[in-house]
C-alpha cells in the first residue's frame, strides 16, 4: 500500500505545485536523446531498424536510470524511497500543466479576447487557428484535454501503480518518442514506426480504462442512461484516427451533450475527423471548465480503481 500512497501524494502534488519552474523538465531531456537519434540515424536505408534501435536504447536507458535512483533510494532508508518515488511520479503527471494551459484559453474567451484565445489554444493543438470562432476553439480545448487525461495523467499513474515510479517514467519515454517521431509522414513513417506501435500498445489498457471512468462517475448532461451512452461510447470511440485518443474524447462528448470531431485544417491541407457524441448543446466557454473537472475526477477514480485493486490483491496474499 506504501506504493498507492507514493501515487495518492503524488497526484496531490502536482496537482498544487506542477512542475518546478526553475529547472528543465526531465521529458526534455528525454526528448533532446530523441532528437540525437533522429538526426544521427534518420537517414539513408534502414530506417526502421534504426528506430527500433532509437525506441530500445531510449527506454531501457531512462528505465534503468529511475530504477537505480528508487533503489538506491530504497537501500538508504524507506522514507527516502517514498519522497523519490512521489517526487518522479508527480514529474510524470501533467495535471497542472493541462489545467493551466486550458485555462489560459478560457480566460480569453471570458474577456471576450477571440485573437487571444486562438493564439493560446495555438500553444496545446497541431491544428491551425486563426480562424477559428468560440465553439471550434472550446472543441479543440475539449479535445487536447480528453485526450491528454490518458496520455498526460491516467496512463502514467496506471504504470506507477503497477510498476511505480519507473513504470511511470518508461511509459513516459514510450509517449516522447511516439509525440516526437510516431508520424505517418515522409520523414518519420519508416523511422516513427516501432516508436507509434509500441506507444499504442502501452496506452491501449489506460485509454479504455481513463475513458470508461469518464462514463461512470462524471457528471452527465445529456439524457441518455449509462447503457445507452456505453454503447454508442464503445462505437464512436472507433472512428477516431488513434486507436486509443478516442476513447477519451467520445465519453467527454457523450457526458457533456456535446458533439467532437469535425474538420480541422493543418497548413494548407483540411482533414475531417469523424464526429462523436451528439450536439445537445451548443459548446461554449463552460465547458472547458466541465471537461477539467472531468479530468480531475477521471484522475481520482483511476486512483480509486488502484486501491480496489491492491486491497483484492492483499486479501488473496
Amino acid at each position: 500500500m506504501l506504493l498507492f500512497l507514493a501515487c495518492l501524494l503524488a497526484i496531490i502534488s502536482d496537482q498544487m505545485l506542477g512542475d518546478p519552474k526553475k529547472w528543465k523538465h526531465p521529458v526534455v531531456y528525454i526528448g533532446n536523446m530523441i532528437s540525437f537519434f533522429e538526426r544521427k540515424w534518420n537517414h539513408t536505408k534502414f530506417r526502421k531498424v534504426k528506430g527500433l534501435l532509437t525506441v530500445v536504447i531510449v527506454v531501457v536507458t531512462i528505465t534503468v536510470a529511475v530504477f537505480s535512483v528508487v533503489v538506491l533510494a530504497m537501500k538508504i532508508h524507506i522514507a527516502l524511497w517514498l519522497f523519490v518515488e512521489v517526487a518522479f511520479i508527480s514529474l510524470a503527471l501533467a495535471q497542472k500543466s493541462l489545467w493551466e494551459a486550458a485555462m489560459l484559453v478560457y480566460d480569453a474567451l471570458q474577456r471576450g479576447d477571440i485573437q487571444d484565445a486562438r493564439h493560446y489554444l495555438s500553444w496545446i493543438v497541431g491544428r491551425d487557428t486563426a480562424h477559428l470562432d468560440e465553439p471550434e476553439i472550446v472543441r479543440g480545448v475539449i479535445e487536447t484535454v480528453s485526450e491528454n487525461t490518458s496520455d498526460g495523467i491516467t496512463a502514467p499513474l496506471f504504470y506507477a501503480l503497477l510498476f511505480g515510479s519507473t513504470g511511470a517514467w518508461c511509459y513516459k519515454a514510450i509517449n516522447t518518442l511516439d509525440s516526437m517521431i510516431g508520424y505517418k509522414n515522409e520523414r518519420y513513417e519508416d523511422f516513427g514506426y516501432f516508436a507509434a506501435k509500441l506507444d499504442d500498445v502501452a496506452n491501449f489498457l489506460p485509454s479504455r480504462i481513463s475513458g470508461f471512468m469518464l462514463l461512470f462517475i462524471t457528471k452527465n448532461y445529456s439524457s441518455k442512461r449509462f447503457c445507452e451512452r456505453f454503447k454508442r461510447w464503445l462505437v464512436d470511440a472507433k472512428k477516431h484516427p488513434s486507436p486509443n485518443s478516442g476513447y477519451l474524447e467520445a465519453a467527454t462528448a457523450y457526458q457533456l451533450g456535446i458533439r467532437l470531431g469535425g474538420y480541422n485544417r493543418y497548413g494548407q491541407l483540411e482533414s475531417f475527423r469523424a464526429y462523436m457524441g451528439e450536439p445537445l448543446f451548443v459548446m461554449g466557454k463552460q465547458h472547458i471548465l466541465e471537461a477539467l473537472k472531468q479530468m480531475r475526477r477521471c484522475t481520482y477514480g483511476c486512483l480509486l480503481l488502484g486501491g480496489i485493486f491492491y486491497a483484492i490483491a492483499s486479501t488473496w496474499s
